[in-house]
């Protein structure tokens, strides 16, 4: 199967590229698409930051503000032009306990220390990490994600009159349904007519039109929350300075730095593959951290990437930071100016937009892969896929790779096994040739290996086709170099690559240098006796 391009990318910091229009040019074509992807963007974010601060348990406004600081900072200084963030659902469902039991202050306090937790991931290139993400779990991490955009899609079909304890029926439900189609319509319709506007914009513009018009009776932005507001203001967080107040932000904290990471470089893989660009994980991890801080003493709940933004914001056009400078400035215009305005939309054209999002992102090439692909992949497909939808995305992930990685090992275990031969140089020695990876996982079948009541006296291990990984190797040829020291024999070890015996002379076992080699880059012969490896 062809491996997917988000798996490559650098794993060095360079400084961010602030040239906004960089490998696009410049045209003012590019620049009205960028500039109405961010417009887009910016309305699809409102109801997404509202929602998300009521999951926390905190103000709109902390929800918005979070969405404009950590928007902003991230799309001038982010690894991936094209990438949106803002607040997210995934940190919203972690922030509601710290708040509720301490407090909205706590909550800020506890973002700036997430925030350097982030700065210093960066700063220790720890981003280039999530290359160990395989492709199985990535498959099941973008359909778990579509799931739940779907699912939290479903809160907008109740009633507010009823303060959301109902679901819509009768009329409005069928008009709800109605818009939605609507909007889906157009948005798959519009880039087959014209690429001048946005599709989702255009659909959000035309539903809006014909609900305020008409006068239709649906819920709207302005049903959620009021969004209006002042300019974020600077604040320090009101909490004691205490090693209490450490002690209870720190576990919070060092779980949504995670989050945010890992779902940060998910998205900043996602977007790179459509758009062809690779790096800046580390870049990337730094800018995350960044906005956090700042977002913490500007009353901001935090944040990290969007996918369902970020590929409205793609699909739309936007391919550099303009898109994602603007959405967030935008979304600053909406809280201070235009909230009336904005208040008016209807919710049912933004829930079209992300049932086309949840389309788009669901990766419906899987289903028929499924059957095809080792039954260990698609196993993994379906468990994050189900981890994602239950818990959450970094949970699903590294759940993901720790059983990738189990199955991995499993499979490499089995693959050790040696070739016995008469040696042609020895004269009655007896050669093991050793192949598949001498590891922690292989080192039991790798003892089984030899026979040493029938072998002769001498007897050479050969190492050309096989590598020795991990001090467990170590102690297997420790173990196997025993058995024939007992027995009175001798155990040669021949073909060891470069760096088997950079391992074993760290190790201690090996005192002898092995530049006598240059065919193979190896040391030539290695005796073992008494346990102790020595050069001939």
């Amino acid at each position: 199967m062809k491996r997917a391009v988000w798996a490559n990318f650098a794993s060095n910091i360079s400084p961010p590229n602030l040239s906004i229009m960089q490998d696009e040019g410049w045209s003012v074509a590019r620049v009205r698409t960028e500039l109405l992807s961010g417009l887009t963007v910016a309305l699809a974010l409102v109801p997404e930051a509202v929602a998300f601060a009521f999951v926390a348990g905190v103000h709109p406004l902390v929800g918005l503000y979070a969405a404009f600081l950590v928007g902003l900072i991230t799309a001038i200084f982010g690894g991936r032009p094209g990438m949106i963030s803002g607040a997210t659902g995934a940190l919203a469902v972690v922030m509601v306990a710290l708040v509720a039991e301490h407090g909205v202050e706590y909550l800020f306090a506890t973002v700036v220390l997430m925030g350097i937790l982030q700065v210093l991931a960066g700063v220790m290139q720890w981003g280039k990490f999530i290359r160990l993400v395989p492709h199985p779990v990535m498959l099941g991490f973008v359909n778990g994600l579509a799931i739940v955009i779907f699912l939290a899609q479903l809160t907008q079909f109740r009633d507010p009159a009823s303060g959301g304890a109902d679901w819509l029926a009768g009329g409005q439900l069928v008009l709800m349904l109605g818009l939605v189609a609507l909007t889906m319509l157009i948005i798959w319709g519009m880039p087959k007519l014209t690429n001048v506007i946005p599709a989702p914009l255009a659909g959000i513009g035309i539903v809006a039109i014909l609900v305020i018009a008409l006068g239709l009776d649906v819920p709207r932005v302005g049903d959620m929350a009021s969004i209006e507001g002042g300019l974020p203001s600077f604040h320090i967080p009101m909490v004691p300075l205490s090693f209490e107040t450490f002690q209870i932000i720190l576990p919070y904290a060092v779980i949504l730095a995670a989050i945010g990471l890992i779902e940060s470089l998910l998205t900043l893989n996602l977007v790179g593959e459509i758009t062809g660009k690779r790096g800046g994980a580390s870049q990337e991890c730094i800018a995350q951290g960044a906005a956090n801080v700042v977002t913490g003493f500007f009353g901001g709940m935090g944040g990290c990437a969007m996918i369902g933004q970020s590929m409205i914001n793609v699909k739309s056009g936007g391919r550099t930071r303009i898109a994602g400078i603007f959405a967030a400035l935008c979304l600053l215009l909406f809280i201070v100016a235009a909230s009336p305005l904005i208040e008016q939309i209807p919710l049912a054209a933004l829930v079209g937009v992300m049932f086309m999002v949840v389309i788009g992102t669901f990766a419906w090439n899987s289903l028929k892969i499924m059957t095809k692909v080792p039954l260990m992949d698609a196993f993994v497909i379906v468990l994050v896929t189900v981890v994602t939808v239950a818990t959450d995305l970094a949970i699903a992930v590294v759940v993901g790779v720790i059983v990738s990685a189990l199955a991995y090992s499993w499979n490499n275990a089995r693959r050790i096994h040696a070739l016995t031969r008469e040696s042609a140089t020895d004269k009655g020695a007896k050669v093991y040739e050793i192949q598949g990876p001498l590891f922690f996982g292989s080192t039991d079948g790798f003892v089984e290996l030899f026979d040493v009541a029938q072998d002769p006296d001498s007897v050479i291990v050969d190492f050309k086709y096989s590598r020795v990984v991990d001090q467990s190797a170590l102690q297997a040829i420790e173990t196997v170099a025993g058995k024939y020291e007992e027995a009175g024999k001798t155990l040669t070890l021949r073909h060891l690559s470069r760096d088997c015996h950079e391992l074993l002379t760290r190790a201690g076992h090996l005192m002898i240098d092995s530049d006598d080699d240059p065919d193979y880059e190896i040391a030539a012969d290695y005796s073992v006796r008494t346990g102790i490896l020595g050069g001939h």
